[in-house]
Order: structure tokens, then sequence, then C-alpha cells
């Protein structure tokens, strides 16, 4: 089975869930119905995460390490 997502227009999501629910449930079925959120909003939508980004980009620069200095 393949698990795909999608963004709809709202002039046709209506139409387009009622075409879905005329699969049986062994056919297709709606893992999550929510609305698309851009990822700035995403991450502005988690509590912190925006003082976080802040936060980090306020680090002088002598605090970060390069990916070559990383521990993989």
């Amino acid at each position: 089975m393949q698990t795909i997502t999608l963004k709809i227009e709202d002039n046709i999501s209506e139409k387009f869930l009622w075409l879905l629910k005329h699969f049986t449930k062994k056919e297709v079925t709606i893992l999550d119905q929510t609305e698309f959120k851009s990822d700035d909003a995403y991450l502005k939508s988690i509590k912190g995460m925006e003082q976080s980004i802040i936060d980090a980009s306020n680090e002088p620069n002598e605090n970060f390490v390069t990916s070559d200095k990383l521990d993989w």
C-alpha cells in the first residue's frame, strides 16, 4: 500500500473527500485531515521553537562546531 500527502484547494476539498469516501476502507483510508502549514508556520506552532531558533541565531560563531568536527 502507498501513502501520499496532498494539498487540496478549499474549493474542491468537499468534492474530493466525497470521492474518497466511495472507496472501501480496505482500498483507501484517510489517515490525517489537517490544514496545510508552511514550514515556517509549523515551526512557530511548536512551543518554544521560535525562541530557540532566535537564541541559536544570536550565539557567537566561536560556539559553533563545523560538520567535520561532529562525532557521527
